[in-house]
């Protein structure tokens, strides 16, 4: 009677890691749409996001280093200019362009053409010898491309604006998770926790952004009533929360993240965001009142199949390979968090049988 409980407790927990991720994933998405309609200053709350995440970061590397009594990684300046200063400055554009397109564009076609980022991802990793020449992967581009295009044909709610702004996104996403998986790789560097990581990326991200808020949005948010001309004390209070949501949202993402592919696999993760754009696109349909026509479900369909076949591929080709990431183990130092910590006895201590060490973890 143990087999069939150990594989109920596990699969309880994988559906609980899941939905955590969904939490925040989903969440952030629908938190950016609401908060931009009455808020028409995208640049700016993703700063004052990078700075919350900045804080809540730096504080939970001191949980960390207390709980574990060893100190966290701080990088020499040379390797932080040289080989970090690069994925901020694309993380920050990537992010910022997206925040920003919830001005013109709908939920669901941000989320059809934000998938479009596993087709630059896949040019880069092709371009930086990361990922193998492989036959198979014309097909993926041409089920996501064709998907892509008949989503977004005679789109009843489409905007160009929008649009371009999110497909630059995932132009620059796609170099930015190449530099990611090309930093992550060096293990020397020792940023293999997302904590570690999300703490020296954001200043780098917060001055990468910052020339381009002031260009855009610097003169109109200085004469704002919402922040800084504001006549009464409580919505400037309203404000400042509204836009501290969001910064707690981003970093319980990368957090998300980071518990889901630690305690289950990547490819658990790469699976689930597929499920994950499916819940999306229901859930703008049903609460936000999002219209898609026929043709548009069948290109969401049609991409959908394309990351589908991406994922499998992936998750094939990596059974003859070495990593190419370090998998963590879940009795690593890198995961002695205050909220991981478990009391691993005799029936904690198989939890380790279940990852596969020669997984490769892939970022979408």
């Amino acid at each position: 009677m143990a087999f069939p409980i150990h594989f109920l407790r596990r699969g309880i927990r994988i559906i609980g890691l899941v939905l955590f991720y969904y939490t925040f994933s989903i969440g952030i998405t629908f938190y950016n749409k609401w908060l931009m309609k009455g808020f028409h200053y995208p640049l700016f709350m993703t700063l004052v996001h990078l700075a919350i995440i900045f804080c809540l970061s730096a504080l939970t590397r001191q949980a960390m280093q207390w709980w574990t009594g060893k100190p966290r990684i701080v990088l020499k300046w040379k390797d932080y200019i040289k080989k970090v200063a690069p994925i901020a400055i694309a993380t920050a554009l990537d992010i910022g362009l997206s925040n920003w397109s919830f001005l013109f564009i709908t939920i669901s076609l941000y989320t059809m053409t934000k998938s479009s980022a596993v087709l630059f991802i896949l040019f880069f990793s092709l371009l930086f010898k990361l990922e193998e020449p492989n036959p198979f992967l014309v097909l993926v581009v041409l089920l996501i491309s064709s998907g892509l295009f008949m989503f977004t044909f005679k789109s009843i709610q489409f905007n160009m604006e929008g649009f371009v702004m999110v497909l630059m996104a995932s132009f620059i996403g796609g170099i930015r998770w190449t530099l990611t998986q090309v930093l992550v790789q060096k293990a020397e560097l020792g940023l293999q926790n997302p904590i570690d990581a999300m703490y020296h990326l954001q200043p780098l991200m917060f001055l990468g952004l910052f020339p381009l808020f002031l260009f855009n949005e610097g003169l109109s948010l200085s004469t704002s009533e919402k922040l800084f001309r504001v006549t009464e004390f409580s919505p400037l209070l309203y404000s400042l929360f509204t836009l501290s949501i969001g910064g707690a949202l981003a970093f319980g993402l990368g957090f998300s993240e980071f518990l889901l592919v630690s305690r289950t696999s990547s490819l658990t993760l790469s699976i689930s965001g597929i499920f994950k754009e499916v819940c999306t696109l229901l859930l703008a349909a049903s609460v936000m009142g999002d219209k898609m026509n026929p043709l548009n479900w069948l290109g969401f369909i049609v991409c959908l199949s394309g990351i589908s076949l991406h994922v499998g591929l992936k998750a094939y080709y990596s059974k003859d390979k070495a990593p190419s990431f370090r998998q963590l183990n879940p009795k690593s130092p890198e995961l002695e968090l205050p909220l991981l910590q478990q009391s691993l006895g005799k029936n904690g201590d198989s939890s380790a049988d279940e990852y596969d060490e020669d997984e490769e973890i892939t970022l979408h």
